[in-house]
């Protein structure tokens, strides 16, 4: 399982860790991933993904996970995230 968040495509930075002698040692910044259910308005149904607290706050302040997806570009999601994007649209265009 990739450490990338499946919304915003969020992954691990590198740095350094500094000592107090200043020595400066490799090291990994990692994303805070946590798994969710979102729920869908439009499909009527929770999906699950794994997203970073960012993302799940980003969904929250634009009303919900079908207008998080509308906004979003297709090459930050996930393969699974773009799939329910696919299927939301199309939930959609049947409803109009």
């Amino acid at each position: 399982m990739s450490r990338r968040c499946e919304l915003t495509g969020k992954g691990p930075m590198t740095g350094n860790n500094v000592s107090h002698a200043n020595n400066k040692t490799k090291r990994r910044f990692l994303p805070n991933l946590n798994d969710v259910t979102l729920q869908s308005e439009t499909l009527g149904r929770g999906v699950k993904l794994r997203i970073s607290a960012a993302a799940l706050r980003s969904v929250d302040h634009r009303g919900g996970l079908d207008a998080f997806l509308a906004k979003a570009k297709d090459e930050e999601l996930s393969s699974a995230a773009l799939k329910v994007k696919k299927e939301i649209a199309k939930a959609q265009a049947a409803n109009a």
